[in-house]
C-alpha cells in the first residue's frame, strides 16, 4: 500500500501529521508548508490512487472509488502498515471528509482532524448552501469531457487566488498529470456526494481551516459543519482567497497548524 501510494515519512517530532491532498493534485501541493512542519513533526505524505503521480493506472477503479469509503479504507490500511496511531490528519477539500469517515471507522488512528476548505456536499438544496447548482456541476463534467486541457487552465484560475500565478500554474500542472477519464469519474463522485449525515458521527476534535473567499466552498459550509459535528469543532479563517491556503497563504496556514498542535 505505502509503495503504491508513494507514501513517505519526513521529519521527526512527538506529533505525527498525515497530509492528504484533494482532487486533481498530489503530495507536491504541500511543498511550501513541508519545511516548516517537518522541523518539529513527523509528517506522512502520499498520493491518492487517482493522482497523476501514481505509477499504476489500474490502482484507481471508478466503481470502487465511487464513494469516499474506499479512500477511507486506503488511509486506514496505510496508517496500519506504517504502525501509526493517534495522528493529526490534515485533509484538503475532499480528503477532509475522507478523514472524517476514517475517524468514525477507526477513532484510535486520529486524535485531531484538520479539515482544509472541506465540504460534505457541494450542491445546494433546501436550507443548505453548498455553493453549486446541479447545472453548474453538469457544466464542469461537460467541460472535462469535451476539452480537458482547456478546463484545467480555466478551473485553476477560478479556484486559486489569481494574484498568485505561480500557485495557479502548480495546480494546473497537477491537473494535467491526471488522466481525463479519471478526472471525470472522480469529479462526479466529489460534486455529487452528500455526507452531511456523517458529521454527527464524528467525535474526534475537528479544526476547520477556511479562506476568506472560496468559490468552491462558501463560508456557510464551515458554519454548517461546526453546528453538526458531534465532537469539539473550531473554525479558523485565513486571510486569503481561493481553495488552496497551503499554496497562497502558507505562512498563515502553518501558524494555524501549529496553534492546533498546541491546543491540548
Amino acid at each position: 500500500m505505502s509503495t503504491a501510494m508513494n507514501a513517505k515519512i519526513i521529519g521527526s517530532g512527538e506529533e505525527t501529521l498525515v497530509l492528504a491532498h484533494g482532487f486533481g493534485t498530489d503530495q507536491s501541493i504541500w511543498d511550501k508548508v513541508l519545511p516548516y512542519l517537518t522541523d518539529h513533526c513527523q509528517v506522512v505524505v502520499f498520493d491518492w490512487c487517482f493522482s497523476g503521480s501514481v505509477k499504476d493506472p489500474d490502482l484507481y477503479d471508478a466503481a470502487k472509488y465511487s464513494t469516499y469509503d474506499a479512500f477511507a479504507d486506503d488511509i486506514i490500511c496505510l496508517l496500519d502498515e506504517m504502525k501509526l496511531k493517534s495522528s493529526v490528519f490534515v485533509g484538503h477539500s475532499m480528503s477532509g471528509m475522507i478523514g472524517c469517515i476514517a475517524s468514525i471507522k477507526r477513532p484510535d488512528l486520529f486524535h485531531k482532524l484538520i479539515l482544509v476548505t472541506t465540504s460534505p456536499r457541494f450542491l445546494n438544496s433546501e436550507n443548505y448552501e453548498g455553493g453549486f447548482e446541479l447545472s453548474d456541476v453538469e457544466q464542469i463534467f461537460s467541460s472535462i469531457e469535451s476539452n480537458y486541457e482547456q478546463w484545467t487552465s480555466s478551473f485553476s484560475v477560478l479556484v486559486v487566488d489569481s494574484s498568485d500565478p505561480e500557485s495557479v500554474e502548480k495546480l494546473e500542472k497537477a491537473l494535467k498529470r491526471m488522466r481525463p477519464e479519471v478526472a471525470l469519474t472522480l469529479a462526479k463522485t466529489v460534486f455529487l456526494i452528500d455526507y452531511r449525515d456523517m458529521l454527527e458521527k464524528v467525535t474526534t476534535p475537528c479544526y476547520i481551516i477556511q479562506t476568506r473567499n472560496d468559490i468552491v466552498v462558501p463560508n456557510s459550509v464551515p458554519e454548517y459543519m461546526q453546528s453538526k459535528i458531534k465532537g469539539e469543532c473550531k473554525v479558523e479563517i485565513i486571510n486569503t482567497n481561493g481553495h488552496f491556503p497551503q499554496l497562497t497563504a502558507h505562512h498563515e496556514f502553518v501558524e494555524v497548524i501549529d496553534a492546533v498542535l498546541a491546543d491540548k
